[in-house]
């Protein structure tokens, strides 16, 4: 049994989510494990991860428009508001999806279906560097 750890810098351009599976597709296929897990983990509070659609840009517009009406700014509507009006929602966004991810790994690859791929969902305005550690185990 193998474990390697690697951890990558992801620039967004403020909201919306940004691709990573090539990333991630590079860490499994250089450390050469056969049959394994690798786990993925957002190391921040107002960005996520998920694995969606990645053939049809529309999918993204529509989840990103549906978590504005789901975590509103709105002046007031927060006591949370250190960073900024876009700061609690962010919060509120992240709490709802998920900080870490796990992808079985067989024949080499991540077993990802036909149109998945896995993302980086930036829930603040401005751009930021976000970090990203993924753990790969197995054999």
């Amino acid at each position: 049994m193998r474990q390697s750890l690697r951890e990558i810098e992801v620039a967004t351009r403020g909201r919306g989510l940004v691709e990573i599976t090539r990333e991630a597709d590079d860490f499994v296929r250089a450390e050469g494990v056969e049959t394994g897990l690798l786990t993925l983990f957002c190391r921040h509070t107002s960005a996520s991860l998920l694995i969606q659609e990645n053939a049809d840009p529309d999918v993204r517009a529509d989840l990103e428009h549906f978590f504005a009406r789901l975590a509103p700014e709105a002046q007031g509507l927060y006591v949370h508001d250190a960073e900024g009006p876009d700061d609690m929602p962010a919060h509120i966004r992240a709490a709802l999806t998920q900080t870490q991810l796990g992808v079985p790994v067989g024949a080499g690859a991540m077993t990802l279906g036909t149109w998945q791929g896995i993302y980086l969902f930036e829930h603040r305005r401005a751009p930021h560097r976000r970090r990203v550690a993924l753990h790969l185990i197995g054999a």
